[in-house]
């Protein structure tokens, strides 16, 4: 309907069509419009008003929620899997273990936090590899109080050294966890807890509730408990499976929250003009004809704060041409696929995966080296400089377009080379909300 009536304005009004049409056909196809649009409005009353509404609801369905969603990782997520080892008296032994898909987001210290409501009156009995932070209202238990009554308990990681008689596998780090493409196999966290006044089979136990996870940073927000498939383990030796007898699991959880210890961890920042509390640098340093050559500088001037297992994320059209990266880690990050234009960069252990606070040793820094793809390369308009860059998953600010370089206007001579021109840098910071 819309397309018939903007069809007849333009016909009646426009001076190009009356010039080369006559008069008579110009009326043909005026009648034409009428009965299109008279046609359109019949169809249109014989919908019933159910349908209109149908229609409508469908089309809302189509709209999801973004709000945590990040391009350069479409698909990070933690899932947390809740495996029932073995059965109580009064209920069950599970095993908790929190996976970190997410390809450079990290959980630092001082770690994480995990909570949830019980379903029933559950009860924890005891621990391993985990402790509540509180103990709760257990004064019904006359003797042998259980370890948490807490309706909502919050349970954290034990520190490293905790003596081998309380630790399971993959526990015991302060609640640290490494990001899946940095540490593929030192991404998961786990815990031990024994639950009472739970049920004791696979129909009369419930899946917790109301799951939170609570870290440094953005923070997460959690999705429903679902049953799934139970996990399979595999003996020391590889000669035999075990399976857990029941599995509820909480997948795809999204930054959206602050975390705990927020006010603990605000930064102390050396004074500096812009008092962010790292810089990272993006130095062009050199220019070949087949090659061009850059300094990336991440410096600290944070007084409080060292950056263990600190990654960078850089987004630039020419990563897919990188041909060497100096004392640096580097991972392809493809969120579009076949685009590569992302990288994924962090130190070498041992050597300079350690950010130090504010001072002399404050930095770390490499080189990478560019080939050239003659098609698009240039120095014009800070095509050179990075679209987007992310620290330890933080969303860097960005200069403003009129501070990148640019070619001088060819009528304008200077007496420095191009070469020289380029020779400059670029600072981009991290922001703290």
């Amino acid at each position: 309907v819309l397309l018939s009536s903007l069809a007849k304005k333009f016909i009646h009004r426009s001076p190009i069509i009356k010039f080369f049409f006559p008069s008579s056909t110009i009326n043909r196809i005026n009648h034409t419009l009428h009965q299109l649009m008279d046609h359109c409005f019949r169809s249109l009353a014989r919908l019933s008003i159910s349908t209109i509404l149908l229609v409508i609801f469908l089309s809302s369905c189509s709209f999801t929620r973004t709000e945590a969603y990040d391009a350069l990782d479409p698909n990070g997520n933690i899932t947390i899997k809740w495996d029932i080892m073995s059965w109580t008296p009064d209920g069950y032994v599970a095993v908790v273990t929190m996976y970190n898909f997410q390809q450079y987001r990290h959980i630092p210290p001082p770690g994480w936090t995990l909570g949830w409501t019980w379903a029933k009156k559950e009860v924890i009995w005891n621990m391993m590899g985990g402790q509540a932070t509180e103990q709760g209202d257990c004064s019904k238990y006359k003797s042998s109080p259980p370890h948490c009554c807490k309706k909502t308990p919050s349970i954290v990681d034990l520190l490293p050294g905790t003596p081998y008689n309380q630790q399971i596998s993959n526990c015991c780090k302060g609640g640290v966890i490494n990001s899946w493409a940095q540490e593929p196999n030192n991404y998961a966290s786990s815990f031990q807890v024994s639950v009472g006044a739970a049920g004791t089979t696979n129909k009369t136990v419930k899946p917790p509730k109301n799951f939170t996870l609570l870290a440094p940073g953005p923070g997460y927000t959690c999705g429903p408990a679902v049953v799934g498939k139970p996990s399979k383990f595999i003996t020391a030796d590889g000669r035999r499976v075990t399976q857990a007898m029941s599995d509820p699991n909480s997948p795809y959880l999204a930054s959206v929250v602050n975390g705990p210890g927020k006010n603990s961890l605000t930064p102390l920042v050396q004074c500096t003009r812009h008092m962010c509390p790292i810089r990272v640098h993006w130095h062009v340093k050199l220019n070949y004809k087949d090659y061009w050559r850059v300094k990336v500088t991440i410096t600290n001037f944070n007084y409080r704060m060292n950056y263990s297992q600190w990654n960078l994320v850089v987004q630039h059209p020419n990563f897919d041409n990188l041909t060497q990266i100096f004392s640096f880690n580097y991972k392809p990050l493809t969120p579009y696929s076949s685009i590569n234009d992302t990288a994924m960069l962090w130190g070498v252990k041992f050597y300079n995966d350690f950010l130090n606070q504010a001072g002399p040793l404050g930095n770390v820094q490499s080189e990478l080296l560019f080939r050239k793809d003659k098609t698009t390369f240039t120095f014009e308009k800070g095509w050179a400089f990075p679209r987007r860059v992310y620290f330890n998953g933080d969303n860097c600010v960005m200069p403003p377009p009129e501070a990148y370089p640019y070619l001088p206007n060819v009528g304008y001579r200077l007496n420095l080379s191009i070469l020289t021109i380029f020779m400059t840098s670029l600072a981009v910071f991290l922001i703290f909300e």
